[in-house]
């Protein structure tokens, strides 16, 4: 089965960085988007950065100018540097890709299973 593997979390004084990682394995014929998303205790998931193929990215108004979002797709990995990090920042990241088996018809959501990211001193 296809697997996303994230990487990178931990604890971070504010105003540091931290740079995710997430690697998608298995059968894997294509992956279209690929994207962050997290959560934080008490409140929903939302979207943080996602990023198409073909490099077109996207950010949450508050991650704008302090994160990026980039894709290696000869790895199929997606990573996630995070600059300027505030406690607000902390929540469990999820790597999200949008994958094409080589059997399917179309794509299917796919998630990694979490990495924990701490902000506080």
């Amino acid at each position: 089965q296809v697997q996303l593997v994230e990487s990178g979390g931990g604890l971070v004084q504010p105003g540091g960085s931290l740079r995710l990682s997430c690697a998608a394995s298995g059968p894997i014929f294509s992956i279209y988007t690929m994207g962050w998303y997290r959560q934080a205790p008490g409140k929903q998931r939302e979207l943080v950065a996602h990023i198409t193929t073909g490099g077109t990215t996207n950010y949450a108004d508050s991650v704008k100018g302090r994160f990026t979002i980039s894709r290696d797709n000869a790895k199929n990995t997606v990573y996630l540097q995070m600059n300027s990090l505030k406690p607000e920042d902390t929540a469990v990241y999820y790597c999200n890709a949008d994958v094409r088996r080589h059997w399917d018809i179309r794509a299917s959501a796919y998630w990694g299973q979490g990495t924990q990211v701490t902000v506080a001193s």
